[in-house]
């Protein structure tokens, strides 16, 4: 499949990159490439980007754009989440098609998990 006009890459900033490295690591099993203090790259398998030093979060009330992740698991999601540092926003709720919560991560960006599973 061709990626011309499709998302390539994306940058999230982090007050400290290392931390977003070492949770999103631990929750999602991403690789990474260290670039110094102030960057680091990740791979998913499917989409790469960066987390890049920055005194401010990315959040849905500041106007940026929500990055949605899928697991079939939502409560095990949570746990993990929390386990890992991150807080949770916005506890699961149902939408047509599924449910999903929100949360931020240890730099205080805000994600969301979704699942199509009822459970």
């Amino acid at each position: 499949m061709n990626g011309e006009n499709k998302i390539d890459y994306i940058e999230i900033p982090a007050k400290e990159p290392g931390k977003a490295w070492t949770f999103f690591e631990s929750l999602f099993g991403w690789k990474f490439d260290d670039y110094g203090p102030d960057y680091c790259s990740f791979n998913d398998g499917r989409m790469a980007g960066g987390f890049y030093r920055a005194d401010i979060s990315a959040s849905v009330r500041s106007g940026a754009p929500l990055v949605v992740f899928y697991r079939k698991d939502l409560v095990r999601a949570v746990e993990q989440v929390t386990a890992l540092g991150g807080a949770i926003t916005k506890d699961i709720f149902s939408f047509p098609g599924g449910r999903r919560f929100h949360f931020t991560d240890p730099n205080g960006n805000e994600f969301a998990i979704w699942s199509d599973q009822k459970n």
